[in-house]
């Protein structure tokens, strides 16, 4: 829909059975959050908060909290957005074709931006950082935080909306060491968007400035997400998903400014001014901790007449950034596999915390005149997968050959698991890349963006069949006892606290010397847990544990392992040690009294009752 603010979707959403109100009064530390997270899970309608306590300003959130409810906001161009994805965006190309293209063309004039100053709501009143909603998600976060932001900087050496970058970064209001009003922090990482621009204002010792826009017409903050190609305007793509161009203007300052945006703030990034920034409970489901960030200068903070704050919350998936993925899938289609020769597909696994985790299926051509019977192109595929935008973060890389089953399904977890395991040669097929970068979320690596990376590749027939139960009298040597079947052929053990890596590293030696003359037909992998009754409980548990917990080069072992002529591998079970370990951010959890007064609103004449 051509929605021309947030306040028109909210009407919209609200007429057609998408919205609720919650009328009471609600606190914003923990208690929005904990509200929202319970709608979430219960796959409820978005949430209109009237009546916020410390603030003047209502908020919206769970926007994007079903496909089905985004489908509804985009109706009108959901469709004529996933043919542009094919020309990469470009208005131009579609005008060129527009027998191809008919129907999208409209659209296409639709994505540029429009420089219009006259009358700009967003000119209509300015307020403070303090008088925001003040909104506090989990108990250990350091302060407020903005949490659906679309953060606006440009090229300083080309300056101008079509080499501009928007994307959704943190933004911490309150807490630490900043002065209120007078700054906040960003949090980002050097090879993002913002990141470019704020390296060569650097290295010319210049200010960067940054504009913060929250709320707009909802095509605004999910342009903000989407992995579009380095350089293209996400303003481009939210005018042509929005029906509406991304209408600006620049003020008195120089600052670009969201016509349409309920709140702009303006600010200024000085070279090399960093001060702390955390602890904020993250999407992989634990705090990320306290760094020093860049920090931003308060300028002003416009709003709108009657505008809406607007927020989400992140934890251990699924939240509402999970939708969001499925959104940009929705959306994207093919698009990422195109831009990789012989990729047929490939998913980031939400349950895992999206990117310590990849499956991909690839292409093997590189001997069509024999038969396949190792790994050869899906391992170029798999470094280039390493090398793409954001698929870069990832830890584990499980990529499998088309030709081996066309009809393999990259989002069924356990199956595609399952055939990875039936064909991999664990002493051939896993790659690693030793003291490289991770996201700067994951604290399974030795440091603040430092960790490791493994392709687990595997090709050609069936090389064993996968246990599918534990045998009768099954045991295992000491001190890792405790065992359970996670999936077929993978085997959650546990036993014994974590300690140190040098002892850890003597420890398993020693007990995978006594359990490499054990029987392992059918474990192709053994993961070492803190609690494996609640790791095999379910699937999402699986691979939640598995792959946040644990750095490759660090924490991957096996029996019966060799190194040779530097490659490692394994001649039996691959063991993958997903132990708590004191380097490791501390968990999410929820406080039992905010649960409680959540509780309240769903009991009867309560906002939220019949949908809690």
């Amino acid at each position: 829909m051509g929605y021309k603010s947030l306040h028109d979707c909210v009407v919209d959403l609200e007429r057609h059975g998408h919205l609720i109100r919650i009328k009471e009064e609600v606190d914003p530390y923990l208690e929005m959050a904990a509200i929202h997270m319970r709608v979430y899970d219960a796959q409820g309608p978005a949430l209109y908060f009237e009546n916020i306590k410390g603030s003047k300003f209502p908020a919206v959130s769970n926007l994007f909290g079903t496909l089905d409810r985004s489908k509804f906001m985009f109706r009108d161009s959901l469709e004529h957005v996933k043919r542009l994805v094919d020309v990469k965006m470009n208005p131009m190309s579609v005008l060129k074709k527009p027998l191809q293209y008919a129907g999208s063309s409209m659209v296409a004039l639709g994505a540029l931006p429009w420089k219009k100053k006259a009358a700009a709501p967003i000119l209509y009143g300015q307020t403070k950082i303090t008088e925001l909603p003040q909104i506090v998600n989990w108990p250990m976060d350091g302060g407020a935080f903005v949490t659906m932001p679309q953060v606006y900087t440009e090229d300083i050496q080309q300056p101008g909306i079509m080499h501009a970058n928007l994307g959704m970064y943190r933004i911490q209001l309150s807490g630490n060491d900043y002065i209120p009003d007078q700054e906040v922090g960003l949090h980002y990482q050097l090879h993002r968007g913002i990141g470019v621009h704020q390296t060569k204002a650097n290295q010319l010792g210049k200010p960067l400035k940054v504009s913060i826009f929250v709320g707009g017409p909802p095509s605004h903050p999910l342009s903000a997400v989407m992995p579009l190609p380095e350089g293209l305007s996400e303003m481009i793509f939210a005018g042509a998903l929005g029906n509406r161009r991304f209408r600006y203007f620049y003020d008195e300052e120089g600052f670009c400014i969201s016509a349409d945006a309920d709140f702009v703030i303006t600010g200024t990034v000085y070279p090399n001014e960093n001060k702390p920034e955390g602890p904020f409970g993250d999407h992989i489901g634990y705090y990320s901790l306290i760094h020093p960030f860049p920090l931003m200068k308060v300028h002003k903070v416009y709003h709108r007449k009657d505008p809406i704050w607007s927020f989400t919350v992140v934890g251990r998936p699924p939240q509402e950034d999970t939708s969001f993925g499925a959104l940009i899938h929705e959306i994207t289609g093919k698009a990422i596999p195109q831009q990789i020769n012989g990729l047929h597909a490939v998913h980031a696994v939400d349950a895992a915390g999206v990117h310590p985790l990849l499956f991909a299926i690839g292409s093997e051509r590189y001997t069509p005149y024999q038969k396949v019977e190792r790994p050869q192109e899906v391992l170029t595929i798999a470094n280039q997968i390493f090398g793409t935008n954001q698929l870069s973060l990832a830890k584990y890389l499980f990529i499998s050959a088309y030709q081996d089953n066309p009809a393999l399904d990259i989002h069924d977890v356990t199956g595609f698991f399952t055939h990875i395991f039936e064909r991999i040669d664990l002493s051939r097929d896993l790659h690693f890349q030793t003291n490289t970068t991770i996201d700067t979320l994951d604290y399974s690596g030795d440091g603040l963006n430092a960790g490791s990376k493994v392709t687990f590749a595997a090709v050609g027939e069936k090389k064993r069949e996968l246990a599918r139960s534990l045998p009768a009298g099954f045991s295992l040597p000491r001190p890792f006892q405790h065992a359970k079947l996670a999936i077929p052929g993978v085997l959650v053990i546990d036993g014994k606290a974590f300690s140190s890596y040098e002892e850890e590293k003597q420890a398993l030696a020693a007990w995978t010397a006594a359990a490499k003359e054990m029987d392992w037909k059918g474990i192709a992998c053994i993961v070492l847990a803190d609690d494996a009754e609640f790791v095999a409980a379910n699937v999402n548990n699986f691979v939640w544990v598995t792959f946040t917990r644990s750095n490759p080069a660090y924490d991957i072992y096996g029996i019966d392992s060799f190194n040779n002529f530097k490659h490692w591998g394994c001649y039996g079970p691959v063991i993958i040690d997903a132990r708590g370990k004191p380097h490791h951010a501390p968990d999410l959890i929820k406080d039992p009294s905010v649960e409680k007064r959540v509780d309240q609103l769903g009991a009867k004449g309560g906002s939220l009752h019949g949908i809690i």
